[in-house]
């Protein structure tokens, strides 16, 4: 199977965004429940032009991280996994099942109560978690299931911005988002015109995300927006859309999801966080997460397979992707985001929630990697197994 030099820099680049962001949330963690706790959550609500800086980190800085997985969603359409249908369509499906079961898990203890709102939070998965993990075992990874899990994660991230401009706008300025789109309108007419000049496509990009902010959809659509506006041409090195993706890839890994993971992951560990488990939200992101995810994944894939709509990889086998089913149930970074939009100023709920969400992502990788280790190992015969 080809593979692209950028794809190689993307896995490379996530998979060590994936230790990165581990470290973060256990520095984090620590500080927010030691003697400097108080300071601590004060550099994050440090107001900065009438927005704490937590508020910069979410609505602003995370613009570009959705903008990367724009342009990596459309290297994938255009020329990637995504790019033939029949190769398409597994992912497609496994991620549209890892999805829809957890937040039908979810919804089964929340329906009806003032938690329901979280339905899209068990829905998402890390992409830099998840491969993360997959990279901890080595050259053993078939280079398909590594392309399976990124271009299930990638339609799994766009489930989750489709969720996010869907369900979680509160109020809509139609003449904002006529703004914003009408900025896209016009970056579209430049790549149409075939003007290949950064400047333009940042400058609109600043205008879409700021008219995008007022207008009650999440800021960060226009991340997404702005990728598809920008010319890819034929994915070469001499494109804009390469080379921004290039460019792209450190910053957000090292910079950006890391500052994330350190403001938002400051959660503090009360007295009664065990009894918060309990909660009928918090159950449904754990069971939504390490049951949902795999058991969506895997059954959606398998019904599709069976009937003859897409086909299983020649280097995968069914217990792998179960396992990778496992993995993508890492939500970590896209479930914290969408718990901060479902449960606005509901300090209590998004303590719970972030909780919920630690704990059920780091059991779900720990079950996925466990899981791929063993069957990986089965399948090498004596002779070549590596440990």
């Amino acid at each position: 199977m080809k593979v692209t030099r950028l794809f190689a820099e993307f896995f490379e680049s996530e998979k060590a965004s994936g230790i990165v962001l581990i470290l973060c949330t256990i520095i984090s963690l620590v500080l927010a429940n030691s003697v400097m706790q108080e300071s601590y959550e004060h550099i994050w609500h440090y107001q900065i032009g009438h927005h704490s800086v937590v508020h910069w980190i979410n609505d602003g800085l995370m613009t570009i991280f959705f903008l990367l997985i724009g342009l990596e969603l459309e290297r994938e359409v255009y020329i990637g996994e995504l790019s033939k249908l029949k190769n398409a369509l597994l992912p497609i499906i496994a991620a549209v099942g890892g999805m829809l079961v957890p937040a039908g898990i979810y919804m089964i203890f929340n329906y009806g109560t003032v938690t329901q709102a979280g339905a899209g939070i068990p829905m998402a998965t890390d992409i830099a978690f998840a491969l993360g993990v997959l990279s901890l075992l080595g050259n053993r990874v078939p280079l398909s299931l590594k392309v399976f899990l990124t271009a299930l994660a990638v339609i799994d991230d766009l489930g989750a911005i489709l969720v996010i401009a869907i369900f979680y706008t509160d109020h809509l300025s139609l003449l904002n988002l006529g703004i914003a789109l009408g900025i896209m309108g016009i970056l579209f007419v430049f790549n149409r015109m075939k003007v290949n000049n950064w400047l333009p496509y940042i400058i609109g990009g600043f205008g879409m995300w700021y008219f995008m902010l007022n207008s009650g959809v999440h800021a960060t659509i226009a991340g997404v927006l702005l990728a598809f506006v920008i010319p890819f041409g034929d994915g070469s090195e001499k494109t804009i859309s390469y080379n921004m993706q290039h460019f792209l890839h450190k910053p957000v890994a090292f910079i950006i999801l890391p500052l994330f993971a350190l403001a938002n992951t400051a959660v503090v560990f009360g007295n009664d966080w065990v009894e918060g488990l309990t909660h009928q939200n918090s159950i449904g992101i754990f069971l939504g997460l390490v049951l949902g995810k795999p058991v969506g994944v895997f059954l959606f894939s398998f019904v599709f397979v069976m009937l003859g709509v897409c086909k299983l990889p020649k280097e995968l086998n069914w217990k792998q992707i179960l396992a990778t089913g496992c993995l993508a149930g890492i939500g970590f970074t896209m479930s914290i985001f969408i718990t901060l939009l479902a449960f606005k100023n509901q300090a209590e709920a998004i303590t719970v929630s972030k909780i919920a969400i630690l704990i059920a992502s780091l059991t779900a990788g720990f079950i996925g990697y466990l899981f791929l280790r063993i069957t990986l190992r089965a399948k090498q015969s004596p002779g070549n197994k590596k440990d």
